[in-house]
């Protein structure tokens, strides 16, 4: 009898990639290996195929990387869940490849030659604040598996708050999907949906299932300033990435009394409530938000800030019309699919004087980057934090000034 492991093919990693690294099937094809390093001669097994391509898991190494290392995650491996892709690596290793698909995504989308180096948030574990679980047929949650919607049953999570492995222990009958919350002060807490005739209903419950008052909302404070974000509102995953995306927003949109900002994307404050208190009574920040959960929460929390003003609009061609004015800073901090069509086109037309942009996708940054340089802007300083660990993504804040 033929040994299944032994069958398989074997291939060289060559370099990193977005998916994995990057290797060659013996017919040609490229291969995006999942749990791999470069430089490594690994088995592998196909989990998708076109006559292109295909995307495999390491699941023998047959020479390993000096940077690898033992998972500390139990469910971290081929067939496992798909949440993390660098358990394997050294914290060296993630940086390095996180730094490799940055560069290579400015030079080959923008066009822009860029040394990039990567600065880590935390060295700790369990930094995470949300994590969006799927549920079994047997109401056990779990995580999806790499690009799929098959749930892998977990009873912890290496890089989430500890405590959400109470609700692991919980069984979650009729439920659809449970977002688990630990941020800022108080108990974790979970948004529970579940699918009726008439839609998604979603509950407010404790990481036992138990109810809690609709009204519950999480209360955080970042360097002196208070934010209540509701369930469904949005807010950084990462324990640590309000406070450091937070000072880079302040360094480098550089505004003082009186200056004019507009924050699009602006959730429930985060960047617009300091910003507006840096300008003073005598200057004017919009926020622009298309949540109707976060523009409800950043008017809470901007109370008495009359040069604040929160605009429930979704950032489009329009709004950019609308709200920016030639002259003003402009903070956006999309989704990960970046801007919407026209809306770089939009901002090169407005003219503002400083662009910070914040993305969480180097590749639809680069997207909107090659529109704003074509247009006249030039890229200044861009840092890039991994506020992400385990997973081949980042954070990136960069600056863009109107060129004389």
């Amino acid at each position: 009898m033929s040994n299944p492991v032994s069958d398989l093919e074997s291939v060289r990693i060559e370099r990193p990639a977005a998916g994995g690294g990057v290797a060659h099937l013996s017919d040609g094809r490229v291969v995006f290996v999942r749990h791999s390093l470069p430089g490594e001669l690994v088995r592998v097994v196909l989990r998708e195929e076109t006559a292109k391509i295909a995307r495999a898991d390491a699941v023998q190494v047959l020479e390993a990387s000096p940077e690898r290392v033992a998972p500390p995650c139990y469910y971290a491996r081929p067939g496992g869940c798909g949440g993390c892709d660098f358990q394997h690596a050294s914290l060296a290793a993630q940086l390095d490849w996180k730094a490799t698909l940055v560069s290579e995504h400015l030079q080959r989308i923008a066009g822009v030659a860029r040394a990039v180096s990567v600065t880590p948030l935390s060295h700790d574990a369990h930094t995470r604040t949300r994590l969006r679980c799927g549920v079994d047929e047997r109401g056990a949650l779990g995580l999806r598996q790499s690009r799929s919607n098959d749930v892998v049953t977990i009873a912890s999570c290496q890089v989430a708050d500890e405590r959400f492995s109470d609700a692991f222990a919980t069984p979650w009958p009729h439920a659809e999907e449970v977002e688990l919350r630990a941020i800022g002060d108080g108990q974790p807490f979970a948004l529970v949906r579940r699918q009726t005739d008439r839609g998604s209903l979603f509950e407010l419950t404790t990481l036992f299932g138990e109810p809690l008052e609709p009204a519950t909302r999480s209360r955080v404070a970042v360097q002196g300033h208070y934010f209540d974000v509701s369930p469904r509102s949005f807010w950084q995953s990462h324990r640590d990435a309000p406070d450091v995306l937070l000072r880079a927003v302040l360094e480098l949109t550089d505004v003082s009394a009186g200056d004019h900002v507009v924050d699009l994307f602006s959730g429930v404050g985060l960047f617009s409530i300091p910003l507006a208190r840096r300008v003073g009574h005598t200057g004017r920040v919009v926020a622009v938000e298309s949540s109707p959960y976060a523009v409800r929460d950043a008017r809470h929390n901007a109370d008495g800030l009359s040069q604040l003003r929160v605009r429930e609009w979704s950032v489009t061609p329009r709004a950019i019309n609308d709200a920016v004015s030639a002259g003003d800073v402009v903070v956006l901090d999309p989704p990960r699919s970046g801007l919407a069509k026209g809306v770089a086109a939009a901002l090169v037309r407005r003219a503002p004087r400083r662009l910070v942009y914040v993305s969480c996708d180097a590749a639809t940054f680069a997207r909107d980057v090659k529109t704003l340089l074509a247009g006249g802007y030039r890229l200044g300083d861009l840092r890039v934090f991994d506020a992400f660990p385990m997973t081949e993504h980042v954070e990136l804040v960069a600056v863009l000034d109107l060129s004389a």
